[in-house]
């Protein structure tokens, strides 16, 4: 089965179409998600047989998750595609996120916390995993917002 892995919380947008859970093709692309999905969807759907799109949820950049939501809702209803979600730490190595101003989001102990960082954090890229087996997905896919009301 193929399946499409959609990164959009940080950039580059990372997208991975991976065939029996094995990445096979892999597209990094700088600019709005906005911009960037339709185009690049197009040419998936027509090359592919896509049976299952995963994207990641929370947190990161809310408009570009909104978006991202929005725009693979649609196509997974309109194709009958299998849509899931996952948490953004599963593909940066648990590393902070950037959230708002200097803060950013923190996973400890599964609970996301909102936060300036230590003096000696680390921030890892995004990358796409050659393997999908172990990665949590959800079928809750809605968009999940960690920071308070303003």
């Amino acid at each position: 089965m193929i399946e499409v892995l959609v990164i959009s919380i940080s950039n580059p947008l990372l997208i991975g179409v991976y065939k029996n859970k094995e990445l096979i093709k892999e597209y990094k692309l700088e600019g709005k998600t906005s911009d960037l999905l339709p185009t690049l969807f197009k040419e998936l759907l027509k090359n592919y047989n896509i049976g299952k799109i995963n994207y990641v949820n929370s947190p990161g950049s809310y408009m570009a998750i909104k978006v991202a939501y929005v725009f693979l809702k649609t196509i997974c209803i309109s194709k009958d595609i299998e849509l899931n979600a996952c948490n953004g730490f599963e593909f940066n190595e648990n590393s902070p996120i950037k959230a708002l101003g200097k803060k950013y989001f923190i996973n400890e102990n599964n609970k996301i916390k909102v936060d300036f960082l230590e003096k000696d954090s680390i921030i890892r890229d995004f990358k796409l995993p050659t393997c999908i087996k172990k990665i949590n997905f959800s079928k809750e896919t809605l968009p999940i917002y960690n920071l308070p009301a303003v």
